[in-house]
C-alpha cells in the first residue's frame, strides 16, 4: 500500500467511526425530570379530590332559604337555561329544600352542611367557586370535561398535563397516581387519568386498595436484585435497538422507562403504602379507626405520603356504581351516607398538611362532575332526590397560592344556576394551572395540526381566589 492510499483509508476509517459514535443511540433524558414552573407560584404539587355522581351544592355548600318558601311547589321559569334543565324546569316539578340545617362557620361567614362538621371546622382554609357551567348534563361526558377539559374520550387529564409541564420531584415513584375507590372504577375508566394525545409516560398511575397496590410488585421468590438488573438491561437493549429503528414511539420509551421506573419502585413503594408507622393521632385524625371512613381516609392519608415524598400530582377518587353521589331518590339517607364516608378523611387531609407545613406547597382541590337541581320532577315518592344540573357545579381549593376564606361567583336564590354570567370549566382548569405556576397559552402540545392545550380556547384565570 502506498503512502497515499494508507492515508486515505486512515482518513475515512477515522471518520467513519467519529460518525458512527455520533449516530450512536443517546440515552433519552426521563421526561419525569423536574421542570421550572412558568412563574412563582407556592404549591408545587397537586392533590385533586373527585367525587363522581354529581355532588348536591344545596345540601352540602349553599343555603337557600327559598327552597323552603317554595317547598313542594313548581319552580320558576329559569332565565338562559338550556336543554335538559330547561326541559325539568319546565316540566311539572316540585321544589325540594334541604332537609340538612346550615349554619355559618369560621370568620369568612361561610354556609355549610350539617352532614360535614369537620370539614366545615376548616372553611376558613377554603376557597370556594360557585355557578360553575360544564357542557353536558350527562354523567360521562361531564367527567371527561371535568377530568381533561373535553366531554370526548381521548383528552389528556389534568394530572397528565401537570406532569407533562412540571415533571417529577420524585424518580422513584409516578409522578401521577390515582387512588381508586375499592367498589370500582370511575364512569370512563382509565380514560379520565389518561396521557391522550401527550407522550404516554404522562398516564396516571392506578393504586389499587390494599397492601399491594400494583400487582407484581414485590420480585419473585429466589429473584435477586443483581440478577433483576440484568434482565432489565437486555430488555432494554432489546427495547431501545427496536425504537432507533421507529418514528413515533412514545409508547415503547414509555414502557421502557415504566419498567426502570418499577425497578426503583420495589424499594420504595412498600414502604410507601405501609401505614402502620403512622401515628394513632394521626390515623384517628384521618378517620381510619371507624369502618365508614376508612376507605377513603386510607386514600387521603396515602396522598399526603405521595405528596410528601414529592409526587406531583394524585388524584383520589369517591364514588363508584351504586355508591356514587347520583341521588335520584331518597336524599334524606344517601347524603349522610356519602357525608360520613370522606367528611372526616378530606378535613384531617387538610388539617394534617397544614400541621406539617405541606399545605403551603399543596394544592388542595375538591371537585364534581356536575351538581344537582333544586327540585324534583317524580312528584310522588315520599323519598324525593335531585337531578343532574349542568349548571350548578362547586369547586373549592385550598393550599398554595388559594386565598383562604374567598368566594367568587353565585349561584341564584334556588341554586339552579349562576346568578350572572355562568362560569366555564376551562376558567377552573386555568386557575389551577396557574396556582401550579402553569401558563396554560404556554403549557401546549402540537397534535394534528394544532397546539392543544387544557383549557382548549383559553380561561380566565379566577384571580379573586387567588392570594
Amino acid at each position: 500500500m502506498n503512502r497515499r492510499d494508507f492515508l486515505t483509508q486512515s482518513y475515512l476509517g477515522l471518520g467513519g467511526l467519529a460518525f458512527s459514535a455520533l449516530a450512536a443511540p443517546v440515552q433519552p433524558e426521563s421526561p419525569m425530570l423536574p421542570k421550572p414552573q412558568h412563574m412563582a407560584a407556592k404549591a408545587k404539587r397537586c392533590i385533586f379530590l373527585f367525587f363522581e355522581g354529581g355532588v348536591s351544592q344545596v345540601d352540602l355548600f349553599e343555603y337557600k332559604p327559598a327552597l323552603e318558601k317554595l317547598a313542594g311547589k313548581q319552580i320558576p321559569k329559569p332565565s338562559g337555561a338550556v336543554g335538559e334543565i330547561a326541559t325539568f324546569s319546565a316540566a311539572p316539578n316540585r321544589v325540594i329544600p334541604s332537609p340538612f340545617r346550615f349554619a355559618q362557620h369560621g370568620q369568612s361567614g361561610r354556609w355549610m352542611s350539617d352532614q360535614i362538621p369537620n370539614l366545615a371546622a376548616r372553611a376558613d382554609d377554603l376557597a370556594f367557586i360557585h355557578g360553575i357551567k360544564v357542557d353536558n348534563n350527562n354523567h360521562g361526558p361531564a367527567v371527561y370535561h371535568t377530568l381533561t377539559g373535553n366531554m370526548f374520550p381521548g383528552s389528556a387529564s389534568v394530572g397528565a398535563w401537570v406532569t407533562y409541564g412540571l415533571g417529577s420531584e420524585n424518580q422513584n415513584l409516578p409522578g401521577f397516581i390515582v387512588l381508586g375507590d375499592r367498589r370500582g372504577a370511575p364512569i370512563g375508566g382509565a380514560g379520565v387519568w389518561a396521557n391522550g394525545f401527550l407522550p404516554a409516560a404522562y398516564q396516571g398511575t392506578l393504586f389499587r386498595p390494599g397492601d399491594t397496590p400494583i400487582v407484581d410488585l414485590r420480585p419473585r421468590a429466589g429473584m435477586t436484585a443483581a440478577r433483576q438488573r440484568q434482565e432489565l438491561d437486555l430488555l432494554r437493549w432489546f427495547n431501545e435497538k427496536h425504537a432507533a429503528e421507529r418514528t413515533g414511539t412514545s409508547e415503547m420509551e414509555a414502557r421502557i422507562a415504566s419498567y426502570e421506573l418499577a425497578f426503583r419502585m420495589q424499594a420504595e413503594a412498600p414502604e410507601l403504602v405501609d401505614l402502620s408507622r403512622e401515628s394513632e393521632a394521626t390515623r384517628k385524625l384521618y378517620g381510619l379507626d371507624n369502618p365508614i371512613s376508612e376507605p377513603f381516609a386510607r386514600q387521603c392519608l396515602l396522598a399526603r405520603r405521595m405528596v410528601e415524598r414529592g409526587v406531583r400530582f394524585v388524584m383520589a377518587l369517591h364514588g363508584a356504581g351504586g355508591d356514587r353521589w347520583d341521588d335520584h331518590g331518597d336524599i334524606k339517607s344517601r347524603i349522610p351516607k356519602h357525608c360520613q364516608e370522606i367528611d372526616k378523611p378530606v378535613a384531617g387531609l387538610l388539617a394534617d398538611l397544614k400541621a406539617r407545613g405541606l399545605l403551603e406547597e399543596t394544592l388542595v382541590v375538591w371537585a364534581s362532575e356536575m351538581g344537582r337541581t333544586p327540585f324534583d320532577n317524580n312528584l310522588v315518592t315520599p323519598t324525593p332526590g335531585r337531578d343532574h344540573n349542568q349548571y350548578g357545579l362547586v369547586v373549592w381549593m385550598a393550599g398554595g397560592d388559594v386565598k383562604p376564606g374567598a368566594t367568587f361567583g353565585e349561584t341564584d336564590e334556588f341554586g339552579l344556576k349562576s346568578a350572572s354570567e355562568p362560569i366555564p370549566l376551562r376558567d377552573v382548569h386555568a386557575t389551577i394551572l396557574r396556582l401550579l405556576g402553569l401558563n396554560q397559552n404556554r403549557l401546549t402540545f402540537l397534535n394534528a395540526g394544532r397546539f392543544k392545550k387544557l383549557t382548549d380556547i383559553g380561561g380566565r384565570v379566577i384571580k379573586e381566589i387567588i392570594a
